[in-house]
């Protein structure tokens, strides 16, 4: 605002209004939420068609004033009939983005972001839970406005990718949770037509490295393919003990190596860091031979489902 001197008010000074009615606009209600305390921004969320879409933000030079909103404001009757909901907002700052081709990399997701939203703080890929050959690609952006400008800009369809069908929402909780339980999904190193192959979905419980590495060596021995070469290496720590960890398996008459990135948690009694890591690896390359080779290995799934 005009003559403000210093920083920018701290965390927990704005406000989410919400359920107003859409031919309601600036004029109306900053004025009134000015009454009560001093705006350092107010932002009304508009559609291309000129009407609100039923919601702002109101961020106030200090958390009385924004207390005393929420006090004076919340069920304010701004029209007959027509309650306001006023509450904390509770500044968000992650979006995913469901169903991206399957072909998409980390790379090319950045670049488009970059050109059509301002913040991006960082973009991880993951394969998606919904469809098979699609990804989902959890953004974070520098603050809850710029999140909020984003998802109103992808919504909108203004980053192609290639495919019909692509979802831009708030980042859930319970995902995020499940998320960070999974492998973080590999870099796409090497493709098999015109498809990525990707990590396969996390297990349930502790997995042996023995068993994995006998099962896979049946099959490899089954396709007149030599034992697999594992190599590990922890590339990244996390302050909450999660290691990084990036993997490839080389198997001899196999024709490309296969590789990828893992998450390992801390430790727990009877299986290392290390071991972790190449139980992941040799259940993506079970994934991987299973996908190639599914024809002429039908018990491939009870294989796995074995495990």
């Amino acid at each position: 605002p005009a003559g403000w001197v210093g920083d920018p008010p701290p965390a927990g000074t704005e406000v989410y209004i919400a359920r107003l009615p859409q031919d309601v606009y600036e004029n109306t209600l900053i004025p009134l939420f000015e009454s009560v305390g001093k705006l350092y921004e107010f932002r009304l969320m508009m559609t291309f068609s000129g009407l609100n879409r039923g919601f702002a933000y109101a961020r106030y030079a200090s958390l009385q004033e924004a207390r005393r909103a929420i006090a004076t404001f919340h069920r304010f009757q701004l029209r007959r009939g027509c309650a306001i909901v006023v509450c904390w907002s509770t500044q968000k700052r992650e979006l995913v983005m469901d169903n991206l081709p399957a072909s998409v990399n980390q790379q090319e997701l950045e670049a488009g972001l970059q050109m059509v939203t301002e913040g991006i703080r960082s973009v991880t890929l993951f394969a998606s839970p919904c469809q098979r050959r699609a990804k989902l690609a959890v953004l974070k952006y520098r603050s809850h406005k710029a999140a909020a400008l984003a998802k109103k800009a992808l919504m909108e369809g203004n980053l192609r990718l290639g495919k019909e069908g692509m979802r831009v929402d708030w980042l859930d909780p319970q995902v995020k949770k499940k998320l960070q339980l999974c492998e973080e999904e590999p870099s796409p190193s090497w493709v098999q037509g015109d498809e990525s192959l990707a990590v396969p979905r996390p297990v349930a419980v502790p997995l042996s490295l023995q068993k994995v590495l006998e099962c896979l060596n049946v099959v490899c021995w089954k396709h007149h393919l030599r034992t697999p070469l594992f190599i590990t290496r922890c590339v990244q720590v996390n302050p909450n003990g999660w290691q990084k960890f990036w993997y490839q398996v080389v198997i001899p008459g196999y024709h490309v190596p296969v590789s990828g990135f893992t998450w390992v948690s801390p430790d727990r009694q009877g299986q290392s860091k290390q071991e972790k890591a190449r139980v992941v690896a040799a259940l993506h390359i079970l994934w991987v031979l299973g996908e190639s080779l599914h024809s002429q290995l039908p018990a491939f799934p009870t294989v796995l489902k074995s495990l």
